[in-house]
């Protein structure tokens, strides 16, 4: 256990913060299943922007490395120029 006041105080942002990433790593992927599960072209060209807006403030944030993000796209785009 930490016991300088600056470390207890650390730990427990660090507590909030491994919650909250967890929380958007959880909605990144979600939104990733939903667009490879599309058939429709129409739909996937709509959620694509969205899940690429996510992507790219999941980078921003650092809650994922900006190649990681840009690795994910890409496969994603791939995706939805295969369907139409």
């Amino acid at each position: 256990m930490p016991q300088h006041k600056s470390a207890i105080k650390r730990v427990r942002q660090n507590e909030r913060r491994k919650i909250r990433n967890r929380a958007s790593r959880s909605k990144m992927r979600t939104l990733m299943k939903k667009l490879r599960a599309t058939e429709d072209a129409q739909q996937a060209t709509e959620m694509l922007s969205e899940v690429k807006s996510y992507l790219d403030r999941m980078a921003s944030r650092n809650i994922i490395h900006k190649n990681k993000a840009a690795h994910y796209k890409s496969q994603l785009e791939k995706h939805v120029n295969a369907l139409g």
